[in-house]
């Protein structure tokens, strides 16, 4: 329900100040909105060339501009075949409704159906040989302290274990259909099929949460920008997001009235700190470039070795493929058809949520809402650096690809190696696209009511915001 709500208002809302700009002529052109795309210039005005006839200097500029425009006091001039001049002035924030409905298509959904046709047919590899029954059953012990309304040695622990893992070593493509399959398993046991199950929600939140160990895509972004240690940024990420987790996991524990305190969760969150610090000591021991090469590494190296070993495991039983009167490769096609019947089935969801964000996004709306908050910070004095990143830990619950900008824009203006520019990269690297998250995941297995989910997750990318700001003070 609340996401519900907050998708109608925000395309409400947005709609009205549109009208409202261009009837108060702040707005000359609509056609950007529907039709233009990300970073095009902004139409302002149009006059016809004779407007210009009386000075023939700034005229014969633009004439002999015609191909590209000319550029004056950042107002664009451009001549049409028609005689008219067109006046641009900035860029707009993002596509319009219809690129933004075929760029989901083509640039998001298309991949996505690649990537969940092929690891679902792995995970079908690994149901079918018995292997998530016994990786549930080695994780029940903790799985059932967090989850106690899910059934003992229930196949959704495998797949959620699947999917922290990916999220674990920055593999997102893969991360993504473990998830959705985990969320797929998890409904089968949900006694109310159109409301998020307790389950449900803490997984998702868990997920949002996005522990992780290796920001790849992040270092390679900072690399672009010549940053002097691109991996520099991997520390304060991986405190962050563990942080993030642990918050999720308490909200979620207190909501659900779950304790926490425990031999065995207090055993599962000990260890996987002792992993994380262990391999920070051994990267923290590396030069930059063997770090850059190292992290570069793992996370692909990993990912080959869990597909070599799902498929040696396979070969291995292959007894029970043949006892359930099918085979290896049988098996990886009827899961790999199921990934690509459940892609199918979230491309309404994610074109609804993409499109409202677009329209949100180029009404400007977001832009006097990330003004507000940087007038507010700078009441309280927050130090400049701080509140010139600010934009980067707004826009990412909304879209990755437009926080995705202001980030590099951050490391553009103020370099990658200043305090905006690293908090900027940690902002993208630590939280996840939550509403995103939201309509997807839930709207993959139908789900209307998410209760709480929204307000948690929220609340967890607070949670990183203000302990990635500390981080970073205290790192750098």
């Amino acid at each position: 329900m609340a996401l519900s709500r907050f998708w109608s208002w925000m395309i409400v809302l947005s709609v009205l100040y549109i009208f409202f700009l261009l009837v108060t002529n702040q707005l000359y052109s609509l056609n950007g909105l529907i039709n233009g795309k990300q970073n095009d210039a902004v139409l302002i005005s149009e006059k016809p060339i004779s407007f210009f006839q009386a000075d023939t200097a700034f005229l014969s500029l633009i004439q002999q501009n015609k191909a590209n425009g000319f550029s004056n006091n950042d107002t664009l001039y451009k001549l049409l075949d028609n005689g008219t001049v067109e006046m641009s002035f900035g860029k707009q924030s993002a596509d319009g409704i219809f690129p933004t409905c075929k760029n989901t298509i083509m640039d998001i959904w298309l991949p996505l159906i690649g990537y969940l046709t092929f690891f679902c047919g792995l995970l079908n590899l690994l149901n079918d040989s018995n292997a998530m029954n016994r990786m549930a059953k080695i994780l029940a012990p903790f799985f059932a302290r967090i989850f106690p309304e899910l059934p003992k040695n229930h196949p959704a622990y495998g797949f959620m274990t699947m999917n922290f893992a990916a999220n674990f070593l920055g593999l997102d493509n893969a991360a993504t259909p473990f998830g959705l399959k985990a969320m797929e398993s998890l409904q089968e046991v949900n006694t109310h099929k159109n409301k998020a199950s307790n389950s449900q929600i803490m997984f998702l939140c868990l997920h949002a949460a996005g522990l992780t160990l290796i920001p790849t895509s992040i270092i390679g972004y900072r690399a672009a920008q010549h940053a002097a240690n691109p991996a520099d940024i991997m520390l304060p990420t991986i405190i962050t997001s563990f942080i993030g987790t642990l918050a999720a996991l308490i909200f979620v524990s207190i909501k659900q009235k779950i304790n926490l305190l425990n031999g065995v969760v207090v055993l599962a969150v000990s260890s996987v700190t002792a992993i994380i610090a262990g391999l920070l000591f051994y990267i923290g021991s590396l030069s930059g470039l063997e770090k850059f090469h190292f992290t570069g590494n793992l996370s692909n190296a990993v990912l080959l070795f869990i597909i070599g070993l799902v498929v040696a495991n396979s070969i291995w039983n292959e007894k029970i493929f043949k006892a359930n009167e099918t085979n290896i490769f049988d098996s990886f096609v009827h899961g790999a058809k199921d990934g690509f019947t459940t892609g199918v089935r979230v491309l309404p969801y994610m074109i609804a949520m993409l499109v409202a964000l677009s329209i949100f996004r180029n009404s400007s709306l977001m832009g006097i809402v990330m003004g507000g908050i940087s007038s507010l910070m700078n009441l309280f004095h927050v130090d400049p650096e701080i509140t010139q990143a600010i934009p980067v830990a707004i826009m990412r619950p909304f879209s990755a690809g437009g926080s995705r900008g202001f980030m590099l824009d951050a490391m553009k203006t103020y370099g990658p190696d200043s305090l905006t520019g690293q908090l900027s990269c940690l902002f993208q690297g630590a939280a996840e696209t939550t509403f995103y998250v939201v309509a997807l995941y839930f709207g993959s297995v139908n789900v209307k009511e998410t209760r709480y989910t929204l307000g948690i997750m929220l609340l967890v990318d607070l949670v990183c915001v203000l302990a990635g700001i500390a981080v970073v003070k205290m790192y750098f």
